[in-house]
């Protein structure tokens, strides 16, 4: 979509932090974990031709790893939103919530089942 606003801005401006666009979902692996794993299946790539077994050693390893890491990072996502909803028991017939609390609880829900979809579909196309 163009934006107006941003093309009429002089090259090299930089931009604050809040009118920044993120640039998607936020990686389910930290940074410096992702480089390690993509670190290791790049050397058995540059191996290969030396060492061939190695090399398919080496990438099976970088594999097995980051599918660990991804079980880990998925479950503790999981935790987390586990934790949103399942500690909110809803109101019986003869509490009477302020209307103001079963919004909040409301909004916090439609998050987290927002997450879930993102998560969920995220994993849908791997």
């Amino acid at each position: 979509m163009y934006d107006q606003t941003r093309a009429q801005q002089p090259a090299g401006q930089n931009r604050t932090p809040s009118e920044r666009r993120t640039p998607g979902p936020e990686p389910l692996l930290p940074p410096a974990e992702r480089e390690q794993v993509l670190q290791r299946l790049r050397h058995a790539l540059n191996t290969f031709a030396d060492t061939p077994r190695d090399a398919l050693e080496e990438a099976e390893s970088a594999y097995d790893e980051a599918t660990a890491q991804l079980v880990s990072a998925l479950a503790a996502r999981r935790d987390l939103l586990r934790a949103v909803w399942a500690d909110q028991a809803p109101a019986t017939p003869t509490e009477v919530a302020e209307p103001a609390d079963l919004t909040s609880q409301s909004d916090e829900l439609r998050h987290a089942l927002r997450q879930y979809r993102e998560i969920t579909q995220r994993l849908l196309q791997l």
